[in-house]
């Protein structure tokens, strides 16, 4: 649990900084908020309609994976760049909303998750505010994720949302993203209401299966993950592919050691995840 995190998120620190606003942006008409949790409003002209009115039910989260905030804002909220969130959680826990939750935003890009190809139809995307990977990928303060956990319960209870459809950037494009990543306390979201998880089996020492492996043990892995909603091959060949998908679910469920190989935690820790999965969402995977 996050305990005293909601009091440092509140309405007195919330105004310590100026609003760091994009640059470059073309004045546009505003929209109402729909949280409450919204302290203010960038509108993002990168959007469109969802196809075939779909609702969204899913919600992806992201790290903004850029140096500071004016420049990710810049990005998110600029025409022409092709790119945008619904929210973005700043470090200080304040709530942008750039994209009204009824449009599609551009946020996952080429993407799937449980059969589907248009995360962007089916998703309300939030972007968090951290440098990423590539820029030394710092922690995500207490009261950043306060925030993140209340703005989420409110889509969730909006959205009908179930748990299993909360996922990261890396889950549906495992090939391209490793975002929000291993830092994300996806336990603590879960402990209040966001998102499934099961506790990661220990690490122990033993046989694996990694690159290059075949064989049934490997399908029946692959089938695994298939059905709890990742794209990955099922051959029974562990390929690239195979590989970028199994560090996705370490990044996520059983983050102490995201290494690509299947271990018997690793695998544990899947099964386990599955049989938290409700029945109609598993076949539903499996068909996709």
């Amino acid at each position: 649990m996050l305990s005293g995190s909601l009091a440092s998120a509140g309405p007195e620190s919330k105004r310590r900084r100026a609003l760091p606003l994009p640059k470059g942006m073309v004045p546009m008409q505003t929209f109402t908020p729909d949280s409450s949790m919204v302290s203010d409003v960038i509108p993002s002209p990168n959007h469109g309609e969802r196809n075939k009115a779909r609702r969204p039910d899913m919600i992806v989260l992201h790290y903004t994976g850029m140096p500071d905030v004016e420049g990710a804002l810049t990005r998110l909220c600029k025409a022409g760049t092709e790119v945008s969130a619904h929210y973005v959680v700043l470090e200080d826990g304040r709530i942008l909303q750039c994209v009204p939750e009824s449009k599609r935003a551009w946020h996952a890009g080429v993407a799937c998750w449980a059969g589907e190809e248009d995360i962007n139809s089916c998703s309300i995307g939030i972007e968090i505010v951290n440098r990423g990977h590539d820029w030394g990928y710092p922690d995500f303060p207490l009261r950043q994720i306060a925030a993140v956990i209340a703005l989420c319960r409110g889509i969730i209870l909006r959205r009908e949302v179930p748990p299993h459809r909360v996922v990261g950037h890396s889950d549906v494009a495992p090939a391209r993203k490793k975002d929000p990543g291993e830092k994300f306390p996806w336990r603590s979201l879960a402990a209040s209401g966001v998102g499934l998880w099961v506790e990661p089996a220990r690490i122990v020492p033993g046989p694996a299966l990694k690159q290059g492996a075949e064989g049934d043990d490997v399908r029946l892995m692959q089938q695994a993950l298939a059905d709890y909603g990742y794209r990955v091959p099922v051959n029974g060949s562990y390929d690239h592919a195979t590989t970028d998908v199994v560090t996705a679910f370490q990044r996520h469920f059983r983050p102490d050691k995201v290494d690509g190989i299947a271990d018997a935690s690793t695998l544990a820790t899947l099964h386990a995840l599955l049989a938290r999965l409700p029945i109609e969402a598993r076949a539903v995977a499996a068909l996709g």
